[in-house]
């Protein structure tokens, strides 16, 4: 990648771009890996002349319709995630930075609706331009840092005009409320992993305190930025846990105790963890054991947990939350408000883990993806109270593991003693054990699941256990072998718990992929699930269930698993199915106007909801339980009806 222009020639540049892309599309018709070097450094050289960016702007359609992003994951922008393309944009070499451009500049044309992709909406690409906006928020001033002026190939000052692109074309005063209200919506599914949303708010941070920059009317901005720097009067002013911890040895007994409560309210506010949080708790251990229920916010049920297994608590405080793990402080208070330890096994699982050896495998697996600030085992100790205390805070990252994710999600939720037991054996013995219709099966020398790689992109819990799962699980599709329906009937019980249905149903037949019997899937679906047509019985265990996933066109995407948690009226008197999809954000554009919420219609935090005929509409295997039948004749015709369009003139369209 040697070709150069001179500076002012943007013509020629273009020219010769258009000419090399052309030559580019010819011979990816030829050969579908065709190498794209070429293409690219010509990309690169438009981008470093006057009005290039403009140029591959007007270009986009043409880039993708050449090959371009084929072959690789920006083939896909759906699945792009901001942290990553920040690296590819700063710390790359010349080619990852130059496709990554390129894909931001088509996310730029989605986003104001110059040009359409079918595998990613709107208001997507917008969200995901405004995080990648968030977390380079530092070159707003202009100037660019030393590593920036060194990178070569004035790649540096490349990065440095397409963020002002973005910005011209975006606006600043747009992308900050838009970044604080993505950073809110975020937020509002309580993640366990919030690296990112942390950086983002350190960005806004910078922007607010710049004298430069008119940021008046950014109340919600600085909440943000006050609850992960500066939630309490001790720690005001972000002075550093040095200084804080000073200040801690000098506070008298009510200056503690408002400490204590300022800490709560912002942790329950948000869901974030300011790192002078476990700062507070480390430094009341022992003095003011009394305050920590009070720092942690807990109700009457988070206190009487915490008095009947308070020895545990403090070990666990004392061995697992550190500035480097404070969202674990948040996993603790959660796991005690849901009452996680009045199931014994949990509480002697947690002593286990307190004292469980880890591999030299594990550690080192560890260490390489979370640092060496603090021990292996106190980011993995960490890492069990964030998945204890918010199951449906888990994510898949960029890895096709959905089936493991939403299986740690309902053991989390349902069968946490279970989970501990997983995390032990992994995490000491490299292993999982579990049995298959009688079989017993070990994860051990077992193939690469559907995850070619290590999932480094996840939670702790997730980085040790989803690669075993996921072996696990295709195992069982090995040893069911040919059988006469879909292998979900027979894996999922197995593979989730007791608890899964015995009952079964797919939409379509195994044989032809034709749909089998539409009305009565939905019939018996609704049969099964809502109130009125079940004799009113709740969820009483989540449940596995498979959706076939659509674009924000109703396009089919594929098959994807997730987990049905309960079927109520909300407050507006509509019956809403609400679950848990562990694809990061539950907030999709599935087409036809059928948009996931994720708040405003009485979720729970990490719950998503539809309306039940919009998501009966995408449903594509449940299971029920075949001794508990409702009654199928009772489901309105029209209701079927509109399920059965819904679905017929999406996903199903050609079956």
């Amino acid at each position: 990648m040697n070709t150069e222009y001179p500076a002012t020639s943007t013509q020629a540049a273009i020219a010769a771009f258009d000419a090399t892309l052309a030559r580019f599309a010819e011979a990816r018709k030829a050969d579908p890996k065709a190498s794209s070097a070429e293409v690219l450094e010509s990309a690169r050289v438009v981008m470093t002349t006057p009005e290039g960016l403009d140029a591959l702007y007007e270009r986009v359609a043409a880039v993708e319709t050449a090959g371009v992003f084929a072959g690789r994951d920006w083939a896909q922008p759906a699945i792009l995630q901001p942290g990553l393309a920040v690296r590819s944009l700063r710390q790359s070499n010349a080619e990852i930075t130059v496709i990554e451009a390129l894909s931001e500049i088509r996310m730029l044309a989605i986003a104001s609706r110059d040009y359409f992709h079918p595998g990613i909406a709107t208001q997507r690409a917008r969200n995901f331009l405004t995080q990648v906006m968030a977390l380079n928020l530092d070159l707003l001033s202009g100037q660019m840092s030393e590593a920036d002026r060194e990178r070569p190939q004035e790649l540096g000052a490349i990065v440095q005009s397409l963020y002002q692109f973005l910005l011209a074309h975006l606006g600043y005063e747009s992308i900050l409320a838009s970044l604080v209200g993505e950073v809110k919506r975020l937020l509002a599914q309580r993640p366990i992993q919030t690296d990112s949303i942390k950086k983002m708010i350190s960005q806004i941070a910078k922007c607010l305190f710049d004298p430069e920059l008119d940021t008046a009317g950014s109340e919600d901005a600085a909440r943000l930025v006050k609850a992960l720097f500066g939630p309490t009067r001790g720690c005001r002013e972000d002075p550093g846990l040095a200084v804080y911890n000073e200040r801690l040895a000098t506070m008298d007994e009510a200056t503690l105790e408002d400490e204590a409560t300022d800490f709560a309210n912002a942790m329950g506010e948000t869901g974030l963890v300011s790192a002078y949080h476990p700062a507070f708790l480390r430094f009341i251990r022992n003095r003011r054991d009394d305050l920590i229920p009070v720092a942690l916010g807990l109700s009457t049920t988070g206190i009487d947990a915490l008095q009947c297994y308070s020895q545990l608590v403090y070990r666990l405080i004392d061995d697992a939350i550190f500035p480097e793990t404070s969202q674990a402080a948040y996993g603790l208070a959660m796991l005690l408000e849901r009452g996680t330890l009045f199931h014994p096994p949990v509480a002697a699982g947690l002593w286990r883990q307190i004292e469980l050896k880890l591999s030299p495998e594990s550690e080192e697996l560890l260490t390489s993806v979370f640092g060496e600030e603090q021990p292996p085992r106190v980011f993995l100790l960490a890492g069990i109270l964030s998945i204890l205390g918010l199951p449906l805070g888990v994510g898949q990252g960029n890895n096709p593991t959905c089936q493991s994710v939403i299986g740690l999600s309902m053991w989390a939720d349902n069968d946490a003693d279970y989970l501990l037991q997983l995390v032990a054996w992994a995490a000491r013995d490299n292993e999982i054990l579990t049995r298959f219709e009688g079989e017993r099966i070990s994860s051990k020398g077992l193939e690469h699941g559907l995850a070619k790689e290590l999932p480094l992109d996840v939670d702790v819990v997730s980085l040790m256990l989803v690669p075993h799962l996921d072996r696990l699980y295709v195992e069982m599709g090995r040893l069911c072998g040919e059988r006469d329906d879909d292998l979900h009937r027979w894996i999922n019980p197995e593979f989730y718990g007791w608890w899964v249905g015995h009952g079964f149903r797919v939409v379509t037949d195994i044989h032809t992929g034709k749909l089998d019997d539409y009305e009565g899937f939905i019939r018996q679906f609704y049969a099964s699930y809502h109130p009125y047509y079940n004799g009113h019985m709740p969820v009483i265990h989540p449940q596995p269930a498979g959706i076939a996933s659509t674009d924000s066109g109703g396009r089919y995407v594929g098959r994807h698993a997730i987990t049905i948690l309960r079927v109520a009226l909300d407050a507006h008197a509509q019956m809403r199915v609400y679950f848990f999809n562990p694809n990061n954000d539950g907030g999709q554009d599935w087409g036809q106007g059928i948009v996931c919420a994720i708040q405003g219609n009485d979720e729970l935090n990490g719950e998503a909801s539809l309306p039940i005929a919009e998501f009966a509409s995408r449903m594509y295997v449940y299971h029920y339980d075949p001794l508990e039948l409702g009654d199928t004749a009772a489901v309105p015709d029209e209701e079927v009806a509109r399920v059965m369009e819904l679905g017929r003139t999406s996903w199903a369209t050609d079956l």
